[in-house]
């Protein structure tokens, strides 16, 4: 199944094709039109063809139609990049001018390519019966942080005066997304929440004696004080540092598409706590909720920081909102820790949970000391 939908997804380039041929298909509302009837016709095909043998899962239906609308994206990543031409030159103009900014191209080539490769692994996992929920924590994390910043920075930045109606599509990509993560989160997990004697180990060492997560405590520190400073960047806090950092560092976070200063609130507001939140579980045994939140903020992290250090150097950044060439390595490789260390504690989580699950009673065990398990035998007798 994921074959065909592989190939019924570039379909899409004849659509793209007649309507930036046709002129009568250029009208902005004529474009909002034609694409709420394409995602309906898309939706109509699969939902048709697989009546004989359907889906146990209505993700599936979600992760076909949105692979139809990742081989959009990336072909208006690659003629903005001029790298093909002849496809969405009708949509620059009058579909939505600002997928032309730096931010939204590199976005686009994320979405045509990394999560057109995630709904085609977890349509796979569908028809095979399989669990995905992990990998779908990621993508609904990853796509949840992709369109609330690319949704709201189209409004606080430049281009808020030249929304069209074709603006108005964006929203099913944030609405279902966001449904997506709140099922999936009530869904079972795929490994059980209670271990036994290798959970009471791993939980009963200090974390002086754990080094993998004593690192990545401080990865995380780290990365709260890096939000915190560039959030109040984006507040445009008269403090020294916030100076200093926005004119030597990154003057992009001050570029007047609004994408990177939206991108920093969220991070700030949303991403602070859930850093605070991961110290905890990894000071706190038994925090079952890591194995999930950890997942779904990899993905936030990792589209968000993709988008922001890719739009940071692509060539339609002006000049000087671009990383200054003197700091340049550095800005480069904190932003490459910011990125890895959500990673690295998903992956923490997901590798070795012990210390992550609740500690189930053993054969025997009455919930009292030792101590007193042994005063109540001696008074039984």
């Amino acid at each position: 199944m994921e074959t065909l939908v592989f190939i019924f997804s570039f379909s899409a380039l004849g659509i793209l094709y007649a309507m930036n041929t046709i002129p009568e298909f250029q009208e902005p509302y004529v474009i909002l039109e034609i694409g709420v009837a394409v995602l309906v016709i898309v939706f109509l095909f699969y939902f048709f063809i697989t009546r004989g043998n359907p889906p146990k899962d209505a993700f599936f239906f979600v992760f076909a139609e949105f692979s139809f609308t990742c081989v959009i994206d990336l072909v208006s990543a690659l003629e903005y990049d001029g790298i093909i031409s002849g496809f969405m030159e009708f949509y620059q103009k009058t579909g939505e001018p600002y997928l032309g900014t730096a931010y939204a191209i590199v976005m686009c080539y994320w979405d045509g390519i990394a999560h057109f490769i995630m709904y085609l692994m977890m349509i796979s996992r569908i028809t095979e019966r399989k669990g995905y929920r992990t990998l779908g924590l990621f993508w609904a994390g990853s796509l949840c942080a992709n369109m609330s910043v690319f949704i709201t920075g189209i409004v606080a930045g430049k281009y808020g005066s030249e929304i069209r109606p074709a603006f108005w599509l964006n929203f099913v990509f944030l609405v279902i997304p966001a449904w997506g993560a709140i099922t999936l989160f009530r869904r079972p997990k795929d490994r059980p929440l209670t271990g036994g004697y290798n959970a009471q180990n791993a939980q009963s060492m200090k974390l002086i004696w754990r080094p993998l997560d004593l690192m990545l405590v401080l990865l995380l520190l780290a990365a709260m004080a890096f939000t915190i400073l560039r959030g109040l960047v984006a507040l445009d806090s008269p403090l020294e540092a916030c100076s200093i950092y926005l004119r030597q560092y990154e003057p992009y976070l001050k570029d007047p598409v609004g994408y990177p200063r939206v991108m920093m609130l969220h991070l700030f507001f949303y991403g602070l706590p859930l850093l605070g939140a991961f110290v905890y579980g990894l000071l706190m045994p038994g925090c079952t909720w890591m194995s999930d939140w950890s997942v779904f903020f990899a993905g936030v992290a990792i589209q968000c920081q993709w988008a922001h250090i890719g739009g940071s150097l692509h060539p339609r950044t002006a000049a000087p909102f671009r990383i200054p060439s003197d700091t340049f390595w550095f800005v480069l490789a904190a932003n490459l820790l910011y990125t890895a260390t959500p990673i690295l504690v998903a992956f923490r989580v997901q590798s070795n949970p012990y210390f992550f699950l609740k500690i189930s009673p053993f054969p025997g065990q009455t919930g009292l000391p030792n101590s007193e398990e042994k005063d109540t035998k001696y008074k039984d007798k």
